[in-house]
């Protein structure tokens, strides 16, 4: 017995270069597993395209085990797709039916310019990090596990920051183009920690600003957290915007008491 398989319409967004006019084309996926990953699929599309001929579908992906960030798409107007705390690979040709039209597009916002067809850059989100992602850490062997004692409490909503792929997901999904999520749990994950206390109030206030730079602002229409692959939580947010009002107060104090 044969293995069924699925036939589906894609409307693909193609667009030659950062400054081309882009445009939809269509393509047939015909004879698909329902057992295949969508990344899968869309190698199967390239692969006749080839043979075609045609230039193929250009697209991101890397680990392809919901990890790395990179296979970013909207799908029917949906970052990642219609299935909750999935990334694009995660999400498998079974969830459509046979028959369907899918509608596949990049990220859409202005932080996020297009490189080509479905690649975007997140460069922007790079820059925020490197303002104040890292702790300070003295060289030399490695220390104990257990020489800094770290409250279970704090080190399991730290785990829950870090779960942080920086795919963009929540970019995309606001309607504001906000980064929020993605800098508070970029924020969190080491503010929570005793290891990253020294640049705890350097480190929000030099994020946040950078952020602002780039991406416009949370207004809580909580769109992020739907569309996040991780499901981080809101309340991050609620953290971040705490700790960086403490921080402009102790940063001022900081820079009063060295002049």
């Amino acid at each position: 017995m044969s293995e069924q398989t699925i036939n589906v319409t894609l409307e693909v967004w193609r667009q030659d270069g950062p400054v081309s006019e882009g445009r939809f084309e269509t393509y047939e996926a015909k004879g698909i597993s329902p057992d295949a990953s969508f990344l899968e699929m869309l190698d199967l599309v390239n692969e006749r395209l080839v043979d075609d001929e045609v230039m193929p579908i250009t697209f991101e992906s890397d680990c392809r085990e919901g990890i790395c960030g990179t296979c970013s798409l909207m799908i029917n107007g949906q970052a990642h797709g219609p299935n909750k705390g999935q990334a694009t690979c995660q999400l498998h040709m079974r969830t459509f039916s046979d028959g369907d039209h899918i509608t596949i597009e990049p990220f859409r916002a202005t932080s996020f310019p297009v490189i080509k067809d479905l690649a975007v850059s997140r460069a922007a989100m790079d820059k925020i990090q490197q303002a104040g992602g890292y702790v300070t850490v003295s060289t030399g062997s490695a220390p104990d596990a257990n020489l800094t004692p770290v409250p279970k409490e704090a080190a399991d909503m730290a785990f829950d920051a870090a779960a942080c792929i920086g795919c963009g997901a929540c970019v995309a999904a606001c309607p504001n183009s906000a980064a929020q999520l993605f800098t508070a749990a970029k924020v969190q994950h080491l503010n929570l920690l005793p290891q990253g206390q020294a640049e705890r109030w350097m480190r929000t206030e030099a994020m946040v600003d950078t952020m602002e730079d780039f991406f416009g602002t949370c207004t809580n229409h909580g769109e992020c957290h739907e569309a996040c692959p991780k499901e981080i939580s809101l309340d991050f947010i609620a953290f971040l915007n705490r700790d960086y009002v403490k921080a402009k107060i102790k940063n001022r104090k900081l820079a009063g008491q060295s002049t």
